[in-house]
């Protein structure tokens, strides 16, 4: 899943919140059709969505206007924007429908173009519009072999975004540290979900991975494409899982990175990533033991694992307060884990150095001393605590709880929680903690199964604290036409052209430059790099 350090990044540098209204340039695009499969992939003929997938696409500027950094940057890649229109609910599509923000570069090389390569970053609920003008440069060569498809997900960005009304961002939390800080976590996550059914009620039943992955097809019909090659990070590998099992046949090449297992995809995705995040702390905990002059947290790994473990527990006495008028956050035990975590995600030195000034600051608010918060800290509290976190919580536990059924019973987690505790007493809590799904309505569909082999290239990196290596083994194991790519000794969610590893960009590239996959599983080693 997605860390609120990278969305905020996203956030501040290609401004995930767009809207649609620009002027056209008309293209005609004619849609390729066939019978629903019989995992319930919607199709085009004979099931009345014929207007869908031959619909005409009006490309369009990405710019909004003088203040919209994101679509310039998106107008300075080469790209167009559309919206495509879908139906609400595929088993009604003369019924309501919903327009999905997309956006496109134009392959360069066209005498060798491969076609459209659909972007996913991840979430669940991600905004994907900007990714072709980021995704593009790590591309090199290969790019210019495909038209780079960037999406706003049904209910995300520009397309008619999702708003529940929270006054926080993600639902994820901790337990704290006893059964009373528990049971205010069942009123909170229960009055989340309330709220989401008392605004949102009639839409939520349709916001799921496999509507999303029916809305991709629609958007490869009306490309006038017969297949669609795929790139996706985090949840994002989960959504071009259920895309392949559920229109096998109209893929091309599959990119998944830090894929999850689909059998163990579910509401409570951290649950069993405890040791992942304790080794990626402790690593982190080393790092800045090394900089102790800096940070002022501890000589030794040792030193600073208690310096966070008295962070988390002077938050338990009285919430923590940090930063200056305007930005004043109060942070209380159920939330320090939650920010602490939400650091683990990449081993890079920005993102260490990220980590390290906060936990700098807490550790301040935790003597009793008063704060500075830098504009990026500040940033991540307001994403994950305040309002204007909402459309994204909203979207990702949507996603979540509309996929799969959650645990109803309480007992249930905090029987969970307590067993975790012992061994791993800050994440444990966090983990396995109840969440809005067990409030939600239980979803209209089954979970997408693995039934269909695909040839795919899963990147996977061996500490990852997000979706752990485990998870892109099992997929591994259920596609045994795939290829799996190790990075071996990174703590890292996501590699393919971010992380800077030359040998996985290197990897990829050959494989969506000439589609052929590895002859076998190769490892890359993070040192060697």
């Amino acid at each position: 899943m997605t860390t609120l350090r990278a969305a905020a990044r996203r956030a501040s540098a290609v401004g995930l919140a767009l809207t649609a209204c620009l002027t056209a340039t008309p293209a005609m695009a004619t849609a390729a059709t066939a019978a629903p499969d019989r995992d319930g992939g919607a199709a085009a003929s004979g099931t009345g969505l014929d207007r869908y997938y031959h619909q005409r696409i009006d490309w369009r500027s990405c710019v909004l206007g003088p203040d919209d950094a994101p679509g310039r940057e998106l107008e300075k890649a080469g790209a167009r924007c559309a919206d495509v229109t879908v139906p609400l609910d595929y088993t009604d599509p003369k019924g309501r429908t919903l327009t999905v923000a997309i956006s496109r570069i134009k392959a360069t090389d066209t005498r060798h173009r491969v076609g459209p390569l659909l972007l996913n970053p991840g979430g669940p609920g991600g905004s994907g519009l900007a990714v072709p003008a980021l995704i593009r440069p790590a591309m090199k060569e290969a790019g210019a072999l495909y038209d780079l498809v960037g999406m706003d997900p049904r209910f995300v960005g520009r397309s008619n975004a999702l708003d529940c009304g929270w006054s926080v961002g993600p639902s994820f939390r901790s337990a704290g540290p006893d059964r009373a800080s528990f049971e205010r976590q069942v009123a909170f996550q229960k009055g989340l979900a309330d709220k989401c059914r008392a605004t949102n009620g009639k839409v939520l039943p349709y916001i799921t991975t496999r509507n999303t992955a029916r809305d991709m097809d629609v958007i490869r019909g009306a490309l006038g494409e017969r297949k669609l090659s795929y790139l996706g990070f985090s949840y994002g590998t989960y959504l071009g899982t259920a895309y392949t099992q559920m229109f096998p046949g109209r893929y091309d090449r599959v990119v998944l990175d830090g894929a999850l297992d689909p059998s163990r995809y579910n509401s409570r995705l951290f649950k069993g990533v405890e040791k992942e995040n304790d080794q990626a702390l402790a690593d982190w905990a080393g790092w800045a033991a090394a900089r102790h002059g800096t940070y002022g947290l501890g000589r030794t790994r040792a030193q600073v694992l208690a310096t966070v473990n008295r962070i988390v527990e002077a938050s338990s006495r009285r919430p923590l307060t940090v930063g200056t008028a305007p930005d004043v956050f109060r942070l209380d035990s159920s939330q320090t884990p939650f920010v602490i975590n939400s650091g683990l995600a990449s081993d890079t030195e920005e993102d260490r150095k990220a980590l390290g000034e906060q936990v700098s600051v807490l550790a301040k608010a935790a003597d009793g001393q008063p704060t500075r918060l830098s504009p990026q800290f500040a940033a991540v509290l307001r994403l994950g605590l305040t309002s204007e976190g909402s459309p994204a919580g909203s979207m990702q536990s949507a996603i979540l709880c509309g996929d799969v059924a959650a645990p109803r019973d309480p007992e249930q987690y905090w029987q969970d929680i307590e067993r975790s505790r012992a061994a791993h007493p800050l994440f444990g809590p966090l983990t396995n903690n109840i969440g809005a799904c067990a409030f939600w309505d239980r979803p209209r569909e089954e979970p997408t199964q693995v039934r269909h082999d695909t040839p795919a290239l899963i990147v996977a990196a061996t500490g990852d604290p997000r979706t752990p290596y485990t998870g892109s083994v099992s997929l591994h194991q259920k596609l045994p036409s795939s290829k799996l790519l190790t990075l071996k000794g990174a703590n890292r969610h996501a590699i393919y052209g971010m992380y800077g590893s030359t040998c996985v960009d290197d990897t990829v590239n050959a494989y969506l430059a000439t589609g052929k996959l590895p002859a076998t599983d190769r490892t890359c080693i993070k040192q060697n790099d």
